[in-house]
């Protein structure tokens, strides 16, 4: 956005953000008391921005409308694209009959209400149209693309916590705070072994909620609401009342649709010096690493770099165009894949000591040995410009020399003291080792080695 040529771009989207320094655990004791742990993103203090999409959209869009070189239409649907010849063409939904005075329709012509078709012609084409893009499929039909589409056995479903305002019951959580049902600056996680509730701060104090889990526990739920409650208490224990009531948490799993995760690759992105495609259109990922959106901007910023290193001719284009894919395909894969594996880690890993115990080494050795060059791959990710495909390797070596280190500090002392019992037991006589073998129980154990080695 720095880039846009925009003096007050950042700051408006900026504006309307929410920070969150980290995750915020919840669960309960033995007691049975809720319980909230804080888990900060990063040893030095960098966070996220919770951003409401509607509004960054709405943002963009103003932005846009006040460019000169820029027209906006709308209802509006590609249906066919010749990049050969340059030309495509889309089906326009006309406007609804204006009303009269008194809400009464006027009349149309029973034809007026048929999509309009029209032919454009074009220099460059960018499909920036989503998961089920009209301009890859297209492409498609003109280029061999390699293409992967998968889905995963989750849905997810959209929820609701209130603004503590709106409520007349005081918030369960001792996070709360100016309003908020719980702490503004956390990403709120109810982990369980096979699903996740999360929440997210908006700047009107609610919290946007999803809750994922596999399509046989939402079938089991929809076939029976009313065990939501139960579901809810048992798995996220403390949501329900951030939620406010058992009705209101049924009325919003009826209301809401269960859709699925789609998870697209595909390569390439380009055709010769007429056509790319952007954001989710290129790589449509899992929502579980908070990248999607954050690759598509950058989608837009290196496909830019490379179009401005070149001439205004097509032969230019077709240059920067295929360096844009050379670029964007492995690190739109590797994102694809790192956002997937982290649902792992947010409904499963924020709980196992062993990535916890991981994740604390890699702090501490950024922390205090910098020139270690030690990151968790969540910071390298989140707080750094490193390109996808190049994290996945830096995080990969630095799982090797981690475990070389383990081995030697571990293992090594292990196999040095059973490799001297080794040496031990062939140097002790037949009796020795027939005593050694016939004993179970401890203590004569003990003793009778202590005499064998005497």
């Amino acid at each position: 956005m720095r880039h846009s040529g925009s003096s007050t771009l950042l700051d408006s989207v900026l504006a309307d953000t929410i920070p969150m320094h980290g995750r915020m655990i919840h669960g309960k004791d033995k007691s049975g008391a809720f319980t909230e742990e804080s888990q900060q993103y990063d040893i030095h203090g960098n966070y996220l921005r919770a951003v409401d999409r509607a509004i960054l959209n709405k943002v963009l869009l103003n932005e846009l409308e006040g460019l000169p070189n820029v027209k906006l239409i709308f209802h509006s649907k590609l249906t066919g694209a010749d990049f050969r010849k340059r030309k495509a063409w889309f089906e326009t939904t006309p406007a609804k009959a204006p009303q009269t005075a008194n809400g009464a329709q006027i009349a149309q012509s029973q034809h007026d209400d048929r999509p309009k078709e029209r032919e454009i012609s074009f220099d460059l084409l960018l499909g920036c149209d989503g998961a089920h893009s009209s301009v890859r499929y297209h492409l498609m039909k003109s280029l061999r693309m390699d293409y992967q589409q998968s889905y995963i056995d989750t849905l997810w479903c959209e929820f609701t916590i209130p603004a503590a305002s709106d409520t007349t019951t005081p918030s369960p959580s001792p996070s709360a705070t100016s309003g908020f049902a719980t702490s503004p600056n956390h990403l709120h996680i109810w982990p369980s072994a096979t699903s996740m509730f999360i929440a997210i701060p908006s700047v009107d104090k609610t919290f946007t909620c999803t809750l994922f889990a596999p399509s046989q526990t939402f079938s089991t739920l929809e076939a029976s609401p009313s065990d939501l409650t139960t579901y809810f208490t048992e798995t996220f224990p403390g949501a329900l009342p951030l939620i406010g009531s058992s009705e209101s948490l049924e009325e919003q799993f009826k209301a809401n649709p269960h859709l699925p995760l789609i998870s697209i690759k595909c390569s390439p992105h380009t055709f010769s010096s007429s056509a790319a495609i952007l954001g989710d259109a290129a790589h449509a990922m899992v929502p579980f690493y908070g990248q999607g959106m954050n690759a598509g901007l950058e989608d837009v910023h290196v496909l830019f770099i490379h179009l401005d290193a070149q001439t205004s001719s097509a032969s230019g284009r077709e240059a920067a165009l295929a360096e844009y894919t050379t670029t964007r395909v492995p690190d739109a894969h590797t994102i694809n894949d790192l956002a997937s594996a982290n649902y792992w880690e947010m409904h499963a890993g924020v709980t196992s000591p062993v990535y916890l115990a991981r994740k604390n080494v890699e702090e501490f050795l950024s922390d205090k040995v910098p020139a270690s060059g030690f990151k968790t791959q969540y910071s390298r990710v989140s707080f750094s410009n490193e390109r996808y495909s190049e994290v996945a390797a830096a995080v990969s070596r630095q799982g090797k020399m981690l475990l070389q280190a383990l081995v030697g500090t571990v293992a090594l002392p292990v196999l040095g003291w059973a490799a001297w019992w080794a040496w031990r037991w062939q140097r002790a006589t037949p009796v020795a080792r027939d005593a050694f073998r016939g004993s179970l129980d401890f203590t004569a154990l003990t003793e009778r080695v202590g005499r064998i080695f005497t």
